[in-house]
């Protein structure tokens, strides 16, 4: 075991501070339900932002980029649209500020100031919604729960651990004991304080992944010094042509095989398809997740809009600074690290705790574990909180008792927190692997959530009804198509898109329009732009002041700009590291461009 006594109590202090931090935000969470949920909307957008982005920064995300970036090489910087990463760019321009004007507490009650609280298909509507949200959270834990035990599996061997486990656990099973051991440590702290303690939480573990970070960039270079990495042609190049063309056969064929089990050998068609996905899915707006609940906890609509800006900027340098440093050191020493799982089949997720675990010195070692650690406490104690804010505000407070004491309502948070943890923990005794949980998510269910939330921003006439008859179908295909289909999620896409969306225009038109009271309401407030002539002459009927959003041409200049802005934050640390100086100036150049330019375009000119 490469753990020596310095690493081990570097960890111990950084779970016990973790018990400490929920102990001392105790009293203060329990001061009210906004308190609890929100931090009572009185955090610093910064604060928010780092810990945003600290969430984000998880230790199951994190191991497959290193084995993204490992076979795919510097084209792996495309790969996270899947998601879309560049969704947080639509929201910095414009969709945070929408969202954050609302005042709501969750995505669910924000349906209320779109669609109001009466009139068929609300209550739909509003349970989709936290069905969608809640099968999301629980999928999210399962992802980071599978990632953390395969994790630590490989730091703190079986061998050592089971003469003091009192039962028996199979080999099979040892990755989902060691996940259910530090999932109750991020439990504990999350139910307890809230989201102040998670925020003070997130902070501290992102000082720790920063430090982990620059050692690991640091030691990478000093081992790459003189030497020249063994990869395929091509490696060393971010763009790409129809077919991926990268041939492992003779230097790691077991890569090879991973490019034709992930279905990205078509690259072409693998990027358009991600490109066309997540342009509709970031105007879809953030998914009901710890990230909806950071914007909805800003002080105001301007500081909504910064938060999510400053999210990438503190991310993704860093980030994949250990990604590319974790990459470098793996393909210098591939022959020297073990990466077969207990089935004897190479498992690149394994690249990240396998590499740590052999390059690290005494001390960092520690550092990077301790972040690293952190990391799946963050993104699990910012999902847990988001769970436990539509149960308990969107069920509990609606249906079962609404007038609570706040007494009652911290207690149902515990209980419930609870609850969904164990939820979490059995579902993650269901899943392969990362990747396998992750290409569901975002390429199956998010493709059913898509198309209602698109509408409910930019059509007038679209109403409750039509969002649940869209969310319903969609929901429903997402969860049916692994049992009727093979192949990459990402390519059911346009199928679900088409079936919600079939249900969103069929829904819509077998009720009413919204209550033109509700609409005129919403569209004051909010101020999207998009289709809505007639509600806007209403309002101005009533307010002849009144000026419309008029900036679409200009938000959508600067998101082109932002994604580019992203793509050069991402892999501005790669060219570092690799040292590619050429690409590494001129990236250098064009950010500093975009970043005068977004200065007049879009800081200048935030408003609430």
């Amino acid at each position: 075991m490469k753990l020596q006594l310095i690493d081990v109590l570097i960890i111990i202090l950084y779970l016990a501070t973790m018990i400490f931090i929920g102990f001392w935000y105790r009293k203060k969470a329990k001061q009210n339900k906004e308190s609890y949920m929100m931090g009572g909307k009185s955090l610093p957008w910064y604060k928010l932002g780092l810990s945003d982005a600290s969430d984000m920064f998880d230790i199951s995300g994190t191991m497959w980029m290193v084995a993204l970036c490992f076979v795919y090489g510097l084209k792996s910087i495309w790969i996270p649209w899947l998601w879309p990463v560049f969704n947080q760019v639509f929201m910095m321009m414009f969709l945070s500020k929408w969202l954050r004007r609302s005042n709501a507490n969750t995505g669910a009650e924000w349906l209320q100031t779109r669609f109001g609280s009466i009139g068929k298909g609300v209550k739909g509507s509003h349970i989709v919604v936290i069905a969608f949200a809640l099968i999301s959270c629980f999928g999210f834990l399962a992802y980071g729960f599978i990632g953390l035990g395969k994790f630590m599996e490989i730091f703190i061997p079986w061998e050592y651990v089971k003469a003091y486990v009192p039962f028996e656990v199979s080999a099979r099973y040892v990755p989902h004991f060691y996940g259910i051991v530090f999932t109750l440590f991020a439990m504990f702290y999350s139910i307890l304080g809230g989201m102040h303690s998670i925020v003070l939480g997130d902070m501290i573990k992102y000082a720790f992944m920063t430090i982990g970070c620059v050692a690991i960039a640091v030691i990478a270079m000093n081992h790459l010094h003189g030497q020249t990495l063994n990869v395929p042609k091509g490696w060393d190049d971010p763009f790409f042509s129809w077919k991926l063309d990268l041939d492992w056969s003779k230097i790691a064929a077991d890569a090879n095989k991973k490019i034709a089990d992930d279905g990205f050998s078509l690259f072409g068609i693998f990027f358009g398809m991600m490109l066309l996905k997540g342009v509709f899915a970031s105007l879809a707006g953030p998914a009901p997740n710890y990230d909806m609940q950071k914007v909805l906890s800003t002080r105001s609509p301007k500081d909504a809009s910064k938060m999510t800006g400053f999210v990438s900027i503190i991310l993704l340098p860093i980030r994949y600074s250990m990604v590319i440093g974790l990459t470098v050191l793996a393909l210098l020493y591939y022959n020297q690290i073990y990466l077969k799982g207990p089935d004897g089949v190479t498992d690149f997720e394994r690249i990240l705790p396998a590499t740590i675990n052999n390059f690290l010195p005494v001390g960092i070692l520690g550092i990077v574990l301790t972040g690293l650690l952190g990391a799946f406490m963050g993104t699990f104690s910012g999902t847990l909180n988001a769970a436990q804010a539509y149960i308990v505000n969107d069920i509990y407070l609606k249906y079962i008792n609404p007038q609570a004491s706040t007494k009652k309502v911290i207690n149902m948070n515990y209980i419930v927190g609870v609850v969904v943890v164990a939820i979490g923990v059995i579902l993650g005794f269901f899943a392969n692997n990362v990747n396998d949980i992750l290409q569901w998510i975002v390429g199956g269910l998010y493709g059913g959530y898509v198309a209602a939330n698109c509408l409910k921003w930019y059509w007038w006439r679209f109403n409750a009804n039509g969002f649940f008859c869209g969310m319903a179908v969609g929901i429903a295909a997402a969860l049916a198509m692994p049992y009727l289909t093979t192949g990459l999620p990402l390519y059911w896409w346009p199928l679900l898109f088409v079936l919600s969306l079939i249900g969103c225009i069929v829904g819509t038109y077998a009720a009413p329009p919204t209550d033109e009271a509700v609409l005129k309401s919403f569209y004051k407030t909010v101020r999207p732009w998009g289709f809505w002539k007639p509600v806007h002459n209403l309002v101005m009927a009533d307010d002849p002041t009144f000026q419309a959003n008029k900036r679409f041409k200009l938000d959508m200049f600067n998101v082109v700009l932002g994604i580019i802005a992203q793509l050069c934050l991402t892999i501005l640390p790669m060219y570092l590291i690799l040292s590619m100086h050429t690409p590494l100036f001129i990236t250098i150049a064009v950010l500093a461009i975009i970043v005068f330019i977004l200065k007049k375009t879009w800081w200048n000119k935030l408003e609430d």
